[in-house]
């Protein structure tokens, strides 16, 4: 089996793949106070008898890269994969900028290789990204905004009396409370900002873009927007790693 581990800000999420199919996902708390071993027995206990033969790793967190890679080499006892700039997956990049990418965008853009180009992937998490691929399979750029939880942060750690409140459905547009006018303005204001973005981009590009959502709160953004996702997939970026590393692999060995 192919274990896919992405090291996110808030979370390490681990996708068990049993050749193409992803059968399990576990999720772990990105904790950078812990150590080599204590990450490893974490690991383990999370996989319990999965009988894991190969690896890869994408991460955004630099303070956990080489942690997680430790612990699951001393567990796997293989060489990890981690999905940079330089991997050879088939993703067109532009030398002069490709280094500040970050991995997780360079999963989903390499998972978008398998749909109708241009594509645009709304990545909604911690941040809220989209990363786009044009006809060329070239990542060309994207967007990078503030994400859901980190606005309702803001709101009640910049003002003095507007409460911290979690992220849920918005009823109406024009709130009546505090908490709903705080909905409103951050749950459907992304999601307006999103759409309209993808119309900016997409009339930049000059041509119709296949989008994909992934993310862990896609699916309540896109009940306020007039222009549905094409694809809604919470596991995309998982999948794009897998892709990556099957796509290296087998440059490797040509």
């Amino acid at each position: 089996m192919f274990l896919a581990i992405d090291i996110g800000n808030s979370n390490i999420t681990l996708g068990i793949f049993d050749n193409d199919t992803l059968i399990k996902t576990i999720r772990l708390d990105s904790d950078k106070n812990l150590s080599v071993f204590e990450y490893e027995k974490l690991i383990k206990n999370a996989l319990n008898n999965f009988n894991i033969k190969e690896c890869a790793m994408l991460s955004v967190v630099e303070e956990l890269t080489e942690i997680v890679k430790s612990a699951c080499e001393n567990i796997f006892k293989t060489d990890i994969f981690i999905l940079n700039s330089n991997s050879k997956t088939g993703l067109l990049l532009d030398s002069s900028n490709s280094a500040t990418i970050g991995a997780d965008r360079l999963a989903n853009a390499c998972a978008v290789l398998d749909y109708k180009l241009p594509a645009i992937i709304v990545d909604i998490g911690t941040a809220i990204t989209f990363d786009i691929v044009d006809s060329d399979k070239s990542f060309i750029g994207g967007v990078i905004m503030s994400g859901i939880n980190m606005e309702l942060k803001a709101l009640y750690e910049n003002t003095s009396k507007l409460p911290l409140i979690s992220a849920k459905e918005s009823d109406f547009a024009i709130g009546n409370t505090t908490e709903s006018c705080i909905l409103s303005g951050v749950i459907r204001g992304k999601a307006c900002a999103i759409e309209g973005l993808l119309n900016q981009c997409e009339k930049e590009l000059n041509k119709k873009v296949t989008v994909v959502a992934t993310g862990g709160q896609c699916n309540l953004i896109s009940k306020y927007m007039s222009r549905k996702f094409d694809y809604i997939d919470l596991n995309f970026t998982l999948r794009g790693l897998k892709r990556a590393y099957t796509i290296s692999k087998q440059n490797k060995s040509n």
